[in-house]
């Protein structure tokens, strides 16, 4: 009964994960190739919609390397040779940095968009497309020249098994490292993820600040209990704050069930790819986020709602007329 109980787990685990698999990739291709229109028809588009866009790229590939990696944890196809390993766990970790560091972008390109003109951030505002492009050359640089000891220590897990390994899937492991690379590795990685969320935080809080600010202005003009529409750029602050806190919420959560597994040395099929679960979660709901709050997306869909009545009314005249 307990074993029955365990595979019943077992699959109800797989059927989750590919669900949001399926779920993140259709919501991140669909965000992708909004923001490819709003590129090719706008003649100045916005920073945070490239930021948009970019982040929109790399959560598709990084849940689709992640669906490769499940297929090998519950055993339906082995990776490979080390090559292949290599690749698959460099280019999920690589993924997984650029994730953190364009979300952070994100949040401080919607801080300088919402800054008052007095502002020092005010001449930030102006910068060019080839500014915010640097900024994502400068990203994938940095990401992977710190996540490159992934290509160093992974390696397929061979027949003999050894104390030096942590297995990460069926077919592929981590080799242990000297501490002298060790430690190097491991402060560059504390390092990047203490800056970037240390920047999302002080972004976060000074868009906190500012809206404050803008609803006592509002309260103290309008002196009335019916509140004003909110503005474009107060409902985009609000989106990315909420996409800020539940990032924080989900890495805090993905690092805790990380380090547990780490000490614990569990190689449980279940428990990785909770912990994937997990880690996967921000990339799959932020796109349907970002969706849900595009107010462009609404006007779009009701546009065509019109354009689809004149057309039906078109067709119903213009017989009526040749008719007489």
């Amino acid at each position: 009964m307990n074993k029955n109980g365990r595979f019943s787990n077992f699959i109800d685990v797989q059927h989750v994960f590919f669900f949001e698999i399926i779920i993140g990739v259709t919501a991140n291709t669909f965000l992708l190739l909004y923001h490819v229109l709003i590129f090719l028809l706008e003649h100045k588009p916005k920073p945070t919609d490239l930021t948009i866009g970019h982040l929109s790229l790399i959560h598709i590939v990084m849940l689709l390397i992640a669906g490769f990696i499940a297929i090998d944890i519950f055993g339906f196809q082995h990776l490979g040779d080390d090559t292949t390993c290599k690749c698959v766990i460099y280019l999920y970790r690589l993924m997984r940095g650029l994730s953190l560091c364009t979300t952070c972008l994100l949040s401080i390109l919607q801080a300088i968009t919402l800054s008052p003109r007095s502002s020092c951030l005010t001449k930030f505002k102006q910068k060019s497309l080839q500014h915010t492009l640097c900024c994502f050359l400068f990203l994938w640089v940095f990401n992977m020249l710190i996540n490159v000891r992934f290509l160093i220590s992974t390696v397929a897990i061979p027949n003999v098994t050894s104390h030096d390994l942590m297995v990460v899937t069926q077919s592929c492991s981590i080799l242990s490292i000297t501490s002298f690379l060790k430690y190097i590795s491991s402060s560059l990685m504390v390092f990047q993820y203490m800056m970037f969320i240390g920047l999302m935080a002080l972004s976060s809080g000074y868009m906190v600040i500012l809206l404050c600010q803008h609803k006592r202005q509002l309260q103290h003009l309008h002196r009335t209990k019916l509140s004003p529409k909110s503005s474009p750029e107060k409902r985009a602050t609000q989106t990315i704050l909420l996409l800020m806190s539940f990032f924080t919420v989900m890495y805090v959560l993905d690092s805790i069930i990380e380090y547990a597994s780490a000490m614990l040395w569990n190689h449980d099929p279940i428990s990785r790819c909770v912990q994937m679960l997990i880690g996967n979660g921000y990339a799959t709901v932020s796109p349907l986020v970002l969706i849900s709050t595009e107010r462009r997306l609404s006007a779009l869909y009701k546009c065509r709602g019109k354009h689809r009545n004149f057309f039906l009314l078109f067709h119903r005249v213009i017989p009526l007329t040749m008719g007489n």
